[in-house]
């Protein structure tokens, strides 16, 4: 059982796209959530002073993925000044810094290093980073620290529309089984409270239609190259679980169009996702 904390939200400029600061129940660190747009005017934060790590966001016309760059400064604004002026991709940021001060160097590259691997295993986005960084040496309760630092920040960022982090066995609330048969293939799968998990060894089509949308061939074609779908026997398999944003983004992907996650998605017995919803809204009632 997960244990329960608040987050609070400050908007300091009482625009809900501007300026956020978030902080968490029991932790000293503080999230920074900026746009590219109102950056100039975020400046006269004194937390852009402080040492950090810090994630830049953007999306490509050639991926269904964002692409992201994560990064650290000591402190972070001369780094994202220098972003500000020569990175096009992103139109938005995010970093962390403590509230007392207590990170170092060694400390947010330590962060950085975490931070980059943990979305290289997610596969969830594109990375912008041209090389990995190297985690620094630390002592055995520096480590400790960080790595408790690095499970608080995972925590916040889906809170501020960041997911590119998490792995499917980082995702809690997984119900039955579900199953597409269709074409010649199989998937298994199951629903989250963070999307729909496609679990390994489940086929997809090769083929798609001709009327499917741009983002499922993008997003199929994004998988391909990190090696999630991989060919077989004239189809292609996923070589590990893989989190899908909805139930009908992963029947997409798995079927080669367009698809309606909430009826292509059965149990054993059949029944569709929809109706085992259906079902155990009326057991509530």
């Amino acid at each position: 059982m997960s244990t329960p904390y608040s987050i609070r939200m400050f908007l300091p400029d009482g625009d809900p796209d501007g300026l956020r600061l978030i902080e968490k129940s029991n932790w000293t660190g503080l999230g920074v959530v900026f746009s590219r747009s109102g950056y100039k005017d975020a400046l006269k934060r004194e937390e852009f002073q402080r040492t950090g790590v810090y994630v830049l966001v953007g999306a490509s016309d050639k991926s269904s993925l964002p692409t992201i760059y994560i990064g650290e400064g000591d402190p972070v604004r001369p780094r994202l000044d220098s972003h500000y002026a020569k990175k096009d991709f992103w139109n938005w940021g995010v970093f962390f810094v403590t509230s007392n001060q207590s990170l170092n160097k060694a400390h947010v590259k330590y962060l950085e290093s975490r931070l980059i691997q943990q979305a290289k295993d997610a596969k969830q986005c594109n990375l912008d980073n041209a090389n990995d960084s190297s985690k620094p040496t630390l002592s055995e309760a520096d480590v400790a620290d960080m790595e408790s630092f690095v499970q608080d920040m995972l925590k916040v960022f889906p809170l501020v529309g960041l997911s590119v982090f998490e792995k499917p066995g980082q995702v809690r609330g997984a119900k039955e089984l579900l199953y597409i048969k269709a074409k010649g293939i199989k998937a298994k799968g199951y629903e989250t409270s963070r999307g729909f998990v496609v679990l390994e060894g489940s086929e997809a089509v090769m083929k798609e239609v001709p009327s499917i949308h741009q983002y499922l061939t993008n997003l199929r074609s994004d998988l391909v190259n990190k090696g999630v779908l991989q060919e077989r026997d004239g189809c292609f398999f996923f070589s590990e679980d893989y989190l899908f944003s909805s139930p009908s983004t992963a029947a997409g992907v798995v079927q080669g169009r367009s698809a309606n996650g909430r009826t292509n998605w059965k149990d054993a017995t059949g029944k569709t996702l929809k109706a085992i919803q259906t079902a155990s809204t009326k057991e509530v009632d």
